[in-house]
Order: structure tokens, then sequence, then C-alpha cells
């Protein structure tokens, strides 16, 4: 799976990098591999810029931004230099105070292989300093075998016969969207893809195959599969608007699959990830309904379902922990028990019983590590994050210092698609274990950018924590071990 980089979404989007420091130009960046018969393979860099992070000047009554892109492509391979880049990007021209985000593609001819675009963008009217990145190409496509381009999501699709334009494809202009992340008033997701060389399949009953997969539990989310038959070309360009409004809060996989009357694979498959939020739709069948399996009877006394089901809230979805904390109000052990099965027969399919022992457990450790008289392990906030995120790579534990609060520091060198993010866990009441979350670099998460202050208000008589006193290490080592790999 391909990763964004240049993000500013603040939750629910699990396949995006972060980058940019606070108060500079934000971007997203993407691309998509292509083919065409008569130029070959080629890449189009995607750019969507975020408007209220650029400089607008007025230009004869009207706004417009300038930013300077450079772009260097090296052969992963070699580590030769293929492409380069530079020019100013000059955004369409507003006119309101109220201005939008803009749009760029360039498009680049790569051969099939493996490559790192090194990507600085610059405001030109603001004059910042510039921001930069590097985002990871693969490139496939030849003149010899059945294959497709990457699934293109467009945010505006219409008509158009502007063949200059650089978002023109097919007979369409396609203005890309580079979101993930789909909202409960997001309701269709329009797509484009570029079938090729389907002329040289030998059997004529072939066509298109589109499902959506559940990333959970890996299988087809009925009454969203679509077949359709195909003409054979060099090159099959489909536009189709996919009704999502449906389908429940999850993540997903948009897949798409050439295959012959056998129902049998033809060239690879190609795969959207996407997350969406629809507190509209209930995620499963009445919970009343609901037959208990023995194991997960067997696997909770009477007295601690309540307990365990609570326990959920960490790893559930807004949708969901409406519902438990509806199960919850109802007081029945039975209605709890039937709620703690369907959530994991959901997100976990035929694997629910043993991935529902797997949390249990992890409940029982935070609760033994965090818990306190005052809170359950799950509601603290580092066993929140241990059951959310996993066991940390490492932690490094400070619980005395002369001049800081008590604090942790947990190391994750992976969540999901994210690298080497930490948290900062810091105890100001000195007392009951109460650690709380200070600061954090994972999306969606709280983050401080002044929590080395923070940590040294214990000694420090000075309230305002923008000032240091004249002293910038602030008195500890919290920085040298948060930097710490």
């Amino acid at each position: 799976m391909k990763n964004l980089f240049l993000v500013f979404i603040a939750f629910f989007v699990l396949s995006f990098h972060s980058f940019g420091q606070k108060s500079q130009m934000k971007a997203f960046i993407d691309y998509k591999s292509y083919y065409s018969p008569d130029q070959g393979a080629y890449v189009d860099l995607q750019f969507q810029f975020i408007a209220y992070t650029i400089r607008f000047a007025p230009v004869d009554s009207i706004l417009q931004a300038k930013v300077a892109v450079s772009t260097i492509i090296t052969d992963v391979a070699t580590g030769d230099t293929v492409y380069t880049n530079l020019f100013a990007l000059e955004s369409p021209r507003m006119r309101d105070s109220i201005v939008e985000d803009f749009y760029d593609i360039l498009r680049i001819p790569l051969q099939p292989g493996k490559y790192t675009a090194h990507v600085e963008l610059t405001d030109i009217i603001a004059q910042g300093k510039p921001v930069d990145g590097k985002l990871e190409i693969e490139v496939s496509g030849d003149s010899k075998h059945v294959s497709s381009s990457d699934i293109v999501v467009a945010e505006v699709a219409s008509p158009s016969t502007n063949h200059e334009s650089p978002f023109y494809k097919s007979g369409y202009e396609i203005i890309p969207r580079l979101s993930n992340f789909y909202s409960q008033t997001m309701n269709r997701i329009p797509y484009y893809i570029e079938l090729y060389n389907t002329h040289l399949i030998q059997d004529s009953s072939f066509g298109l195959r589109q499902q959506i997969v559940s990333s959970q539990t890996n299988q087809v989310v009925p009454g969203f599969s679509r077949f359709t038959k195909i003409k054979p070309e060099p090159v099959v360009p489909v536009l189709r608007n996919l009704d999502i409004s449906k389908l429940p809060s999850g993540s997903y996989h948009l897949t798409l699959q050439i295959i012959d009357k056998n129902s049998q694979t033809i060239g690879e498959t190609a795969d959207y990830f996407f997350e969406r939020i629809n507190d509209n739709i209930e995620n499963a069948e009445n919970v009343e309904e609901i037959v208990l399996d023995p194991a997960f009877q067997a696997s909770i006394t009477q007295d601690s379902v309540n307990y365990y089901l609570a326990s959920l809230i960490p790893i559930a979805r807004p949708a969901e922990i409406k519902s438990i904390l509806k199960t919850l109000k109802a007081k029945s052990p039975d209605l709890s028990r039937k709620h703690l099965q369907q959530f994991w027969v959901q997100t976990s399919g035929v694997d629910a019983y043993n991935q529902w022992m797997l949390y249990k457990k992890n409940v029982v450790l935070v609760e033994k590590n965090y818990g306190s008289n005052f809170m359950s392990g799950f509601e603290t906030d580092r066993g929140r994050v241990y059951l959310q995120y996993g066991t940390p790579n490492t932690i490094i534990v400070r619980e005395s210092s002369p001049s800081e609060y008590p604090y942790e520091i947990w190391h994750y060198y992976k969540i999901k698609t994210f690298s080497n993010k930490r948290f900062v866990f810091y105890n100001p009441d000195l007392v009951n274990n109460g650690y709380r979350l200070l600061h954090s670099d994972m999306v969606g998460e709280q983050q401080n950018y002044k929590w080395q202050q923070m940590l040294v208000k214990r000694n420090n008589s000075d309230n305002n924590i923008d000032g240091t006193n004249g002293n910038s290490q602030y008195g500890g080592n919290s920085q040298y071990y948060y930097k710490q790999d």
C-alpha cells in the first residue's frame, strides 16, 4: 500500500505519514502509476495544497498564492537521478477572502522499477522555510501483460474535452481526492481506473469485479460487489461512483480485479484502502438475537461482564462506543455478554474467541500495572494507549527527579503505517499512580510541544510555561530520552 506524506488530518487516517511543522505550509502528495501503449509507463505526482497554511496576495483585486515545487527522482537500484524539475505553481485566483485548497499534477515518464521522489515546497509570497519530504514510488506496466493503473479516487469528476489539462483522463477532468477518510456525510467514492492489454486475453468472457473487503476480518462485505463485462481493448478506462451510504464504520479495501469466466484473477489486484465513519448504520444484527457461545460465557464471570464490556472502549469506534454505553446503562449482564461476543465476531470473524482472550489478557495486565483506587486500568491514559496500540518497543521510566515530575516515555517502532511514534506520560499529582498523557507525535493524539516545560513546573515558580528562565535544557534529560531510537 502506498503512503502519502505532508499530511494534516487529525484523526482516523491510518495510511498517511505526518510532515511539516506547525505554522508551515502543508500539502498532501501521492502518486498514481499508469501505462500508455504510445508512451510507455508513467506516474502522476498529485498535489493538494492546504490553503489556510499558505499566504495569498492580491492580484488585480483577487487573491492568488505561489508555490515553488522542486522534484528530484532517483532510481532505488542504481542511485542515479532520473528526473528533476523546478517550477513556480500559481494557484487559481480566488475572488473573496475564503480561499480553498488547490491541486496540481506532475506527469512523469518512468520505466518500470522502484524510485524515490524527493519533493521540496516553498511558499513564495510568505518567503518561509521550505518543507520537504520523500515518497517511495513503484512503477509497473508493459505491453505484454494484462494489468491496470492504480485506483484514482476523485474529489470532482466531470466530462471534459480539454486535453491540455493535467487533470484530463479519457474524456473526464478528474480532480484527485488525496484523503482516505470518509465521514458519515460522504456517501460516495467516485473512482477511476485504466485496464491495459485486455485484447491479449484469448477468452472473450471476462470482466472487472469490484469488491469491498473488511481490513479487520478480511471478508468481502455483502452488498457492494459488482461485475462489469469488458470489451477487449489496449486501454479500457473505467469511471464508477461507488455508493457507501450503507457501509458501516470500519477500515476497508476497495479491490478491483480483472477475472475470467472461471472467476480467476488475471493480473494483479488494484487496491484502495479507506476509513469509514457512519454512525447512522448499525454495525450488526440485533444484540438481543445473538446466541451465546459457551466459550465466551466461560471466559467471563457474572460480576465482571460489565467491566470487560467497558474495557472495549479504548479500541472501539465512536459509533461502537455509543452502543457500548447504551448496553452498560441497561444493566443487563446477559445483554452485555451478547454485546461483547458481537464486538469480537465483527472485528475478528472466525478468530473472535482467540482475539478476545488475547485482549482480555492485556486488560488484566493494564489493570495490574496502571489501575488505582480511582480508575480502572483501561480508563487510564497508559492503559488506553497500551490496549489501543499494543506493547511499546521501549519504555523509559523516571520515577524520581529533583527537577521534573515523574514521567515515562513510550516508543513504538511501528503503529500500523506510522513509524517511530512516542508517548510522554507524567504524574503531576505525585500520588495514586495517576500518570497522564502529556504529549505524543502520533496522529490523532494529544500534542503539546511545550511538554518539557510542563515536566519542570514541579520546581519552577514561574507559572508562564512559555518562559524558560534562561534555561534551555529545562533542568532534565527528558529531551535526550525522547530522541533516543
